[in-house]
């Protein structure tokens, strides 16, 4: 299931969250955003917690759709930290839009593990020479 986000839970729900959020910016009139909504969601479950999906109706939340300059429809916006890491928009089908939601995949489910990881072994190597 897809959360429904507007202008008034955006903030909450989107730009303070603890984990990257990818947006949906949709309408009920486009025909491509009914196609990808399951390919969406078969996305995020295969991500778990990593990633949590919101969808925003860009009719109903001009100030949003201004913010983010919404040129066409769908747009995904993955924001982390109340930044835009990643837009996608115009994508040309489905194999375009499962590539793209792929590589997001990877680099916010698997790189900041290994990332911290080996911060962890750094600091263990420091301390070690530290107190010897």
């Amino acid at each position: 299931m897809v959360l429904s986000v507007n202008e008034r839970t955006f903030t909450k729900e989107v730009l303070e969250s603890q984990i990257p959020v990818l947006v949906n910016f949709e309408a009920p009139w486009c025909g491509l955003c009914r196609i990808i909504k399951p390919l969406l969601l078969q996305f995020t479950s295969q991500c778990g917690e990593e990633i949590k999906l919101v969808g925003v109706n860009a009719d109903d939340n001009f100030k949003l759709s201004t913010t983010y300059r919404l040129k066409t429809l769908p747009t995904l916006l993955l924001i982390e930290n109340g930044i835009v890491r990643k837009r996608l928009e115009g994508f040309s089908g489905r194999d375009d839009l499962f590539t793209a939601l792929n590589e997001m995949k990877y680099c916010y489910t698997n790189l900041p593990q290994t990332y911290s990881s080996k911060i962890t072994a750094k600091l263990s190597r420091r301390s070690i020479k530290l107190g010897a």
